[in-house]
Parts: C-alpha cells; sequence; structure tokens
C-alpha cells in the first residue's frame, strides 16, 4: 500500500533514514486559505539538516508530501456523540484529489489515534464528488489526535501517508503506554506475537489468534486479507501499515490461526503495533507494545505517565465494520 511498508507478498520495501528532530510528527494541516506550499517540514520545528541532504521521513509525519496535502475541514474531533469529520486530499495544482487506486477494498484508509498511542481507530469515511472525504466520528477522550490518510491518487506510481493534528476539547489525561507483551487478549480472543523487530532490517512477525484455549481456524477475510497491521512509533508517531503475504482464496493461505506480516522498523526505539481481524462477523483489535532488538524497557517519558487509560469506543459504534 504505502512506500513505507514492506510487504512480504508484495515485495515493497522501506527505505528511511531518520535524522529530523521528533517535533516534525506535530506538523498540523492550515486552513484551506493557507498559502498552497507551505515548508516541506511543517514549520513548526526546523530541521537540523543541511539543505542537500537525501532524507526520506517515514510516512505520516508530513501534512504535504510530492504537491499533496491533506487538510482538515473539521477543526475539532467529538467526545460524545460521533459528528461527522471531513477532510480533503489536495493535488499539486491545489485542487482537491476525486479520483483513487483501490488498495484493499476501499480507496482511503483513516487511522485515527491520539498522540499517546491510544484510542485507536482504523476506519473509511465516504468521498463526496468535490473531493471532501466524510465519516462520523467519535473519540474515547480529550486530547490531542493524529489523523492519518493512507491513499494513493490515481496516476500516481507509489502511495502517500499524510498526517495531521486535531484536537478533542477538554481536560486531557495522558495514558501510560502499556509494557511490551508477547501476547494480548479483546473481547474473549487471545493473540499472541511470535518474532522481534530489528531496526533497518525486515523482520518476520507473526500474530496467531485463539479463543478460548482453542486455535481459530476460520478468519474471516477482511479488506481483502486476513489481517491489517498498523505499527506506530513512540514518541513521533511515524506510521507504518503492512498487510500480510498471501491472500485469502489463493490456495495456499491458511485462515488462521497464523497471520504472518514482515515488516521494516526505521529506527530502534518502542513502537505500538495494532492488529485488525475479523472473526464471527465482527472486526477487533489486538494491540501491543514492541520493543526493537537491544531495547529493555520502554522510553522513561512514556513510561513516566501514570494516569489510567480511558476507554475505547466500541469498533461497531465508531464505524469499524467498515460498510
Amino acid at each position: 500500500m504505502n512506500t513505507a511498508t514492506k510487504l512480504g507478498g508484495f515485495g515493497v520495501g522501506l527505505a528511511a533514514v531518520f535524522a529530523a528532530a521528533l517535533g516534525l510528527g506535530n506538523a498540523t494541516a492550515a486552513p484551506e486559505s493557507a498559502p498552497a506550499t507551505p515548508p516541506v517540514h511543517g514549520g513548526h520545528v526546523q530541521s537540523t539538516l543541511p539543505a542537500d541532504a537525501d532524507v526520506h521521513l517515514p510516512a505520516g509525519l508530513q501534512v504535504t508530501q510530492d504537491g499533496y496535502r491533506l487538510t482538515p475541514l473539521s477543526r475539532e474531533l467529538s467526545t460524545g456523540a460521533p459528528r461527522a469529520f471531513r477532510f480533503r486530499i489536495a493535488g499539486p495544482g491545489g485542487r482537491p484529489v476525486t479520483e483513487y487506486v483501490t488498495s484493499h477494498d476501499k480507496d482511503l484508509h483513516l487511522i485515527v489515534v491520539r498522540r499517546d498511542l491510544s484510542g485507536f481507530q482504523h476506519v473509511h469515511p465516504r468521498l463526496a464528488a468535490d473531493g471532501t472525504w466524510s465519516i462520523p466520528l467519535a473519540v474515547p477522550a480529550a486530547g490531542q489526535y493524529r489523523v492519518f490518510a493512507d491513499f494513493r491518487p490515481a496516476g500516481l506510481a507509489e502511495g502517500l501517508t499524510l498526517g495531521a493534528d486535531v484536537p478533542a476539547p477538554g481536560e486531557y489525561r495522558p495514558v501510560a503506554m502499556p509494557a511490551a507483551a508477547r501476547s494480548t487478549s479483546v473481547d474473549g480472543y487471545t493473540v499472541t506475537l511470535t518474532g522481534d523487530l530489528t531496526a533497518g532490517r525486515s523482520s518476520t512477525l507473526t500474530l496467531s489468534v485463539s479463543k478460548d484455549g482453542r486455535p481459530v481456524t476460520d478468519l474471516q477475510p477482511y479488506l481483502g486479507a486476513y489481517g491489517h497491521l498498523v505499527a506506530l512509533r513512540d514518541g513521533d508517531l511515524a506510521y507504518l501499515h503492512v498487510h500480510p503475504g498471501g491472500a485469502p482464496g489463493d490456495g495456499r493461505t491458511k485462515a488462521g490461526p497464523e497471520i504472518v506480516f514482515h515488516a521494516e522498523v526505521p529506527s530502534a526505539g518502542a513502537y505500538r503495533l495494532y492488529l485488525d481481524f475479523q472473526h464471527a462477523g465482527k472486526v477487533r483489535t489486538a494491540e501491543f507494545t514492541v520493543l526493537t532488538n537491544g531495547l529493555s524497557a520502554a522510553p522513561a517519558a512514556t513510561a513516566a505517565t501514570t494516569a489510567q487509560p480511558s476507554e475505547s469506543p466500541a469498533h461497531d459504534a465508531d464505524g469499524h465494520t467498515h460498510d
């Protein structure tokens, strides 16, 4: 899907050199009346790179890339009843993009997550004729959220992931990122992780799904695969969207319990993984904290937050079933 991912089945590689300040991830979309050509790195933090440096940033850290720009039209997110969240993607000429290449059954994937890596949602908005994307959306708690638009415009050889910050008004109580663990539970399912992330090198991650102690061997296809994996780097939320090798119905890919991914992360550190899988007609998200090889504990700044996590909204309520 995105050039920042390395897919086992599709052979797409990530070539990322992370040398810019972490503050680049704070770049936010400007109002529609803002200049069409903002600073490449968002304007909030001056890069320390030399002017002639050849650097390819990880996906999601920029609001604009290759002439394309993400502009949120909604200035805030709702923490109560879902309200329409609207945004546009403008092309190199400044006009809204209205034609896209479908990838995994959708023209655009929207990821929403609070900057402390809680409240994750993977949803699919609808596109209007004028290029406006819209979806009813609510987030579980107040705070600053990062929205990622993962898409490929028609005529572009590769996909893009653009990111912008959008606030949810109210009292902000940060949530500590959970400790690294090899298994997690969601709605009675247990998902176990095998494999390790190694910075700058392809890593094989196997996620096994079980329920009530029994392997799940009848996972259902969801968006053209048995699982979708998003990885976000702690600190700046550098973005990876990884799909497993193989596909349902290809005669060799089993419907569980194992889902195998090949991913390459750009740097050492702590990452939060979010696995979407479908079983018994419902999409669920299993979440992990993973440390790259050689790292034994989560960063102190993250571990120091002590507020209790907030409840995430039910997937049925936030559009996660993706009609």
